[in-house]
């Protein structure tokens, strides 16, 4: 194959890309009028028609919920609304990213307004696939504010409701801390930090700007002093042997992920350290515990977590806790939003128990989106090496562990291991718990059982 050959085939699976993007933007569509029937056939509120709808697209694209729900909303937009631009994208001419940033910028218009919008826009095909994402913005742009400018001003003033902040993982142990503000906030907020970045500089602070910044908002927002001494509770999950003996096994913390194992024992000292107080020192802080360790039993053959022992009541309740270390995100298949909801597998109003067996942790989307008709789960018992439950994903379930079963109204169905906590689990469980051995309330005694320990640490101050 020649250079030639190479570059034209890559032109052409760019455009089957797109094309693609367009049949899945139609077949979701379809989804969406076909599941709002089955649902008003069933007597559903019409408010509540669509509901599970996005987190069916979301399973069945690999995405999360919160990804699924927007991806159907693109496609109602370009398939009902955006006719020139769905053209574009079928064609290869457009791809589905820029599809989804002029739907975006019209999002403001009513039905009319858009369909002028999109007609507009495309007058001349030629001229628009050859702008840059920035100028293509640019252009969208201009064409709202000229069709309903009023409209462009009102969303603007909205968007200040839907300030807020997030946080999310970023590499070497580090993490990215987000707040969406509304210009002259965020501004003054930046100005703040830089204003005392450029004034310790000048008397010498040794450290950088940037460093200085987030040191600074740090100790603003919580108060404290110094940035290393944060007081706020960190669920850090390792084992006996990674805290006590220097093993290499990583450890986890929920919500965020995998740390290296000398990066939480780290932690820990620092901690540690500070609460005694060094170097002669006198520490307003020393005497309190800034660290504190609870128990985590997991069964022999599998590393399922079946009891924690926890000597401080704080909320959420030890039930609650439970859930959150073993499951640590929400347990919906590639959603990774942190767990807002425990949610019974087999619904409470069903008979289903609060037991930690019977408990997943879930996001608000994909609890309130398991409520809409159609939706069922159970969990599965992995102790058979064989078992797949009958999942037509392609997920294996097991062996041993917490496992959930998802089965969507269209009877796709979706396997959901919790996570492993830290700690090597052999290839085939030996002894695996069933639903009583994963009580929160199970004993370090239990015969049928031989423990291993997790350390769980947490600190404030």
């Amino acid at each position: 194959m020649s250079d030639v050959e190479r570059v034209d085939q890559l032109r052409v699976l760019e455009e089957l890309k797109a094309a693609a993007a367009a049949a899945q933007a139609r077949i979701a569509v379809d989804l969406d009028l076909s599941q709002r029937r089955e649902q008003e056939a069933a007597g559903v509120p019409a408010v509540r028609r669509g509901r599970g709808v996005g987190a069916q697209v979301a399973l069945a694209r690999r995405e999360s919920p919160h990804q699924g729900g927007r991806l159907l909303g693109l496609a109602k937009a370009l398939v009902l609304e955006m006719p020139h631009t769905y053209a574009a994208l079928e064609s290869g001419a457009l791809s589905e990213w820029r599809a989804t940033v002029l739907v975006r910028e019209s999002i403001c218009l009513d039905a009319a307004a858009r369909a002028a919008f999109d007609a507009a826009l495309w007058a001349d095909p030629v001229a628009v696939g050859r702008l840059g994402t920035r100028a293509l913005v640019a252009r969208a742009r201009q064409i709202a504010y000229r069709l309903d400018a009023a409209s462009v001003v009102a969303r603007a003033r909205r968007a200040e409701h839907e300030r807020g902040v997030s946080l999310r993982p970023a590499p070497d142990t580090m993490t990215y801390l987000t707040g969406l503000l509304p210009v002259a906030q965020g501004v003054g907020v930046w100005a703040a930090l830089t204003r005392t970045a450029d004034a310790l500089r000048a008397q010498g602070d040794g450290r950088s700007r940037g460093q200085i910044m987030a040191d600074t908002l740090v100790e603003r927002v919580t108060g404290q002093a110094s940035a290393e001494r944060v007081p706020i509770e960190v669920q850090l999950v390792m084992t006996d042997k990674a805290l006590l003996a220097a093993d290499t096994e990583p450890a986890v913390i929920p919500g965020y992920g995998t740390v290296p194992a000398q990066f939480a024992r780290d932690l820990i000292t620092d901690r540690l350290d500070a609460s005694a107080g060094t170097g002669g020192e006198t520490n307003a802080d020393a005497g309190k515990v800034l660290a504190w360790l609870r128990r985590l039993f997991t069964a022999p053959g599998t590393g399922e977590l079946v009891a924690l022992d926890s000597r401080r009541r704080i909320a959420p309740p030890g039930l609650a806790r439970f859930i959150a270390v073993r499951d640590q995100a929400c347990r919906t298949n590639w959603c990774d939003a942190p767990i807002r909801h425990r949610d019974h597998v087999v619904p409470a109003a069903e008979g289903g128990p609060t037991t930690a067996h019977n408990l997943r942790g879930a996001c608000e989307g994909c609890n309130y989106a398991r409520q809409a008709p159609g939706w069922t789960a159970r969990t599965l018992d992995t102790s058979n090496d064989d078992n797949t439950g009958g999942n037509t994903a392609g997920q294996r379930a097991g062996p041993g562990g917490h496992v959930v079963e998802l089965t969507t109204p269209t009877g796709h169905r979706y396997t959901s291991d919790a996570p492993p906590l830290p700690g090597r689990r052999p290839q085939r469980a030996t002894a695996p718990p069933g639903p009583q051995a994963a009580r929160p309330g199970a004993r370090a005694t239990d015969s049928a059982l031989e423990h291993r320990m997790r350390a769980d640490f947490a600190w404030t101050a």
